[in-house]
């Protein structure tokens, strides 16, 4: 059945409206020649949303030609102001941007575990509050955080986990209660940044990719023909608890000492870089671990022992690669998180070797193109859908 005219127009004002995200500031005559749409349906879809307040005149084309130039129409940014937050397990990273995701301020501080649950929770919140006030928000439309840990897929929040902070669970509500107004949103670190890496990093050219999270724990991100999958209960990637080879036993329900984590974590790490007689000093708050491979990768080429703790870390890395591999054939592994990024594309190169070894399906493995920034880019990215999805909506006419 041919969509009703108020249909129509609602699909032609989000198409437009899509445009405009993705490629800027277009003209009247670009958006006929990009959406296909006559130069009357155009011209209307145009006057509707600069009546919305969701476009607006951004200024006009340089094109030569007779006559006046083209008008620009761009996308309102300062309609709706969004918070990007990054929780560690000792500190957050916040950044604030207006709707079309240019970033007005950023921030970050360290919280300890002796700072108690009720003062780091409100450290956490200030800093978005001061964050917003930086960038002259009155208001904030939509707050993702990315936190490490289980979503619960019922209530979208944080599921209790041994081993992480309680303010991180009692994050959400106090952002909730501080911003009233706000859609306020929680992922998992490490889908949050396989979504920044399929959209603007090492996975672009990717449908299908896992991305391996190498860092204080270890986790994976499933994403199968363009969309992420979780699993029913939130918990697809949970690989710290995969069984492999080379433990003194096996994982339980609760501890996944003696799965994939025991040889692949950041203190499994540390415990092999010693083995081999590399040493690092940390840079910031960054894990020792990947001090450590940043190190060994620095020294790799004139010192043997870095070759060989590199070469010893791929080997398990790779354990937990291949039992992925087998059962999801993504043609693509992206390690990232603190060590990932550490071992950039020197341990990455070795992971492929291993693989191709190891297995039969043909596996690109890549290094990590957003390094530090992905949590926090894939948490922006996820408000700002959000925020466009409710403001882009159809509504009534």
């Amino acid at each position: 059945m041919p969509a009703s005219p108020s249909t129509a127009r609602a699909i032609n004002d989000r198409l437009a409206l899509r445009l405009l995200q993705q490629e800027g500031p277009l003209t009247a005559g670009q958006l006929k020649k990009l959406t296909g749409l006559s130069r009357p349906t155009v011209a209307d879809l145009v006057e509707r949303l600069t009546a919305s307040g969701l476009v607006e005149v951004a200024g006009e084309s340089g094109a030569q030609r007779r006559g006046p130039n083209a008008k620009l129409y761009g996308i309102v940014a300062d309609r709706a102001h969004l918070a990007a937050l990054d929780v560690r397990t000792g500190g957050v990273a916040v950044l604030v941007s207006d709707l079309v995701g240019r970033v007005l301020a950023e921030a970050s501080a360290p919280i300890g575990d002796e700072a108690g649950t009720g003062p780091a929770v409100e450290q956490a919140v200030s800093l978005v509050e001061r964050a917003a006030k930086e960038a002259g928000a009155d208001r904030l439309h939509t707050v993702g955080i990315g936190a490490p840990g289980l979503i619960d897929p019922a209530s979208g929040e944080l599921r209790d986990s041994t081993g992480l902070p309680e303010w991180h669970r009692r994050l959400m509500a106090a952002l909730q209660e501080r911003f009233p107004e706000a859609r306020v949103g929680v992922e998992n670190e490490t889908n949050l940044a396989a979504l920044a890496e399929q959209r603007d990093g090492a996975a672009r050219d990717r449908e299908t990719f896992v991305l391996l999270w190498l860092g204080l724990g270890i986790g994976a991100a499933v994403v199968l023909d363009g969309t992420l999958r979780r699993g029913v209960s939130g918990g697809a990637g949970e690989i710290g608890f995969m069984p492999v080879p080379g433990t003194a036993g096996l994982p339980s329900a609760t501890d996944c000492e003696g799965g994939f984590h025991s040889v692949a974590g950041a203190a499994a790490v540390s415990a092999l870089a010693a083995e081999h007689g590399v040493t690092a000093v940390p840079e910031g708050p960054e894990p020792h671990a990947a001090a450590l491979v940043r190190e060994a990768v620095r020294r790799s080429v004139t010192a043997p022992e870095a070759a060989r703790f590199l070469d010893a870390l791929a080997d398990r890395v790779a354990l937990g690669a291949a039992a992925l591999v087998s059962v999801l054939d993504p043609g693509c592994l992206v390690l990232a998180g603190e060590i990932g990024r550490a071992g950039a594309d020197a341990l990455a190169e070795r992971v492929q070797h291993r693989l191709t070894r190891m297995s039969p399906l043909a596996t690109e493995v890549r290094a990590t193109a957003l390094g530090g920034g992905a949590v926090l880019r894939g948490a922006l990215l996820t408000a700002r859908d959000r925020a466009q999805d409710e403001l882009f909506a159809p509504r009534d006419r």
